[in-house]
């Protein structure tokens, strides 16, 4: 079920419609999401930022809506028009408007960044209509994880009907076995993330093994846990999942500053054509 836009309160930023002919245009929160993609933009620099490009666009393709070159020029637009100052959260938006759709950008002020994470286990198996479209279910999963901070934790863990671990609703979730970081299978029951595609490329390099495999909670009772987003990077799991030790902060941090040694500037970043 795709997701209903929520207001913009003061102080949360802005949104502007994009227009392949009259350019950015103010806009308001109405509409629904149908697909959506963010990333931090710290002192106008990104990591991972033509994936997320490319994820988006790949994403809109789903829906009847703007052409790919369309959607390509929007992103263009937008790395352009990011500020080069302070720390923000941008979400772009294929947005449903009565019979058709719109691209539209919503520049945020980034929330402050946590080192560590409580997960909270949904009951249930995961109920994601499209679980791999970033911004198709944005309603449940904002449901669930007001959930999980009134359980007490920070975020909500989604598992599949056979009880293996999924990703959390705005993370991806990946843990280490000795020096080999593992992670869920790829499939359509998940999200590409990106900055789990980029910590195992880094991963990799450094000559870890990187693998998939199938795990419940059991599992994983005795090893670290990590989830991973765009906007907090890399943070260890200290509750609900796994094995904790103050140890482990240290550990993240180290790859958090190689995660971030990948930003470089938005206006420079390639933003590739998506292609049907």
């Amino acid at each position: 079920m795709a997701g209903t836009a929520t207001g913009t309160a003061p102080g949360q930023g802005v949104r502007r419609w994009w227009d392949a002919d009259g350019g950015w245009a103010p806009a308001d929160a109405a509409g629904t999401v149908l697909v959506a993609d963010s990333w931090l933009v710290d002192e106008g620099r990104v990591r991972g930022l033509d994936r997320h490009a490319g994820r988006f666009g790949s994403a809109c393709l789903r829906f009847p809506g703007p052409a790919a070159d369309t959607t390509d020029r929007f992103l263009r637009a937008v790395a352009a028009a990011l500020p080069a100052r302070g720390r923000w959260f941008p979400r772009v938006e294929l947005v449903g408007t009565g019979p058709g759709t719109r691209l539209r950008m919503w520049l945020r002020p980034a929330p402050p960044r946590t080192a560590t994470v409580r997960l909270w286990t949904a009951p249930g198996p995961d109920r994601r209509r499209l679980p791999a479209v970033k911004g198709a279910d944005l309603d449940h999963l904002a449901a669930l994880r007001a959930a999980a901070v009134a359980a007490g934790a920070d975020e909500a863990l989604l598992v599949s009907p056979e009880g293996h671990v999924l990703e959390g609703v705005t993370t991806s979730v990946v843990w280490w076995r000795d020096d080999t970081l593992c992670g869920p299978p790829p499939g359509p029951g998940l999200l590409p993330g990106i900055t789990r595609a980029l910590l195992g490329e880094l991963a990799g390099t450094a000559g870890h093994p990187v693998v998939t495999e199938q795990a419940t909670a059991a599992d994983l009772a005795g090893v670290p846990i990590w989830t991973l987003n765009a906007l907090h990077g890399i943070r260890p799991v200290t509750e609900g999942l796994g094995r904790f030790q103050d140890t482990d902060v240290a550990t993240a941090e180290h790859w958090q500053s190689r995660l971030a040694a990948l930003a470089v500037p938005a206006d420079a970043a390639l933003i590739p054509v998506v292609n049907p």
